[in-house]
């Protein structure tokens, strides 16, 4: 079977993160009162984060994928980020934004933000990578080396 592809990934992290996003914003609309202050604030930062999501993620994706080194499915390795990283992930900036801040609006925005990502992680981004694999004649996997800070190494492996 080879490695897991990167749209594969993309697809089911993004909809691990979406369901922990919209997860927080329900536990945080239904047992804290202060996190729905300021909703026009909430709104248009959410707004903001959709149109940079789509952008940005179509944009790293053409970035990546163009720079993709030909790849034998043999040598990659590496498993996808553990699902249970997600919702640490998401509770740790929403204790930030809430306890530590104590702007329970802002943790709202946070778990917002999450969903977001997710959705476009899951379906305009993957849908993108399965688009330029048709193109290029392979599928893309993640290549050891890619990091949050550095970005996305892309191998394309053919046949497979």
């Amino acid at each position: 079977m080879g490695p897991v592809s990167y749209r594969e990934r993309l697809r089911t992290e993004g909809l691990a993160l979406a369901a922990c996003g919209l997860a927080g914003s329900a536990i945080l609309i239904a047992f804290v009162g202060e996190a729905t202050d300021r909703p026009n604030r909430t709104i248009v930062q959410l707004a903001v984060v959709t149109v940079l999501c789509a952008i940005v993620g179509s944009l790293l994706v053409k970035r990546w994928t163009e720079r993709a080194e030909a790849t034998d499915a043999s040598q990659v390795s590496g498993d996808p980020t553990p699902l249970w990283q997600l919702p640490a992930i998401v509770a740790a900036l929403v204790l930030v934004a809430g306890l530590v801040a104590g702007l329970w609006d802002a943790a709202l925005r946070v778990t917002g933000g999450c969903a977001l990502v997710g959705l476009t992680q899951a379906f305009v981004m993957a849908a993108l990578v399965e688009r330029r694999e048709r193109e290029r004649g392979g599928r893309f996997v993640r290549l050891p080396g890619s990091s949050l800070l550095r970005g996305t190494r892309l191998g394309l492996v053919r046949g497979g």
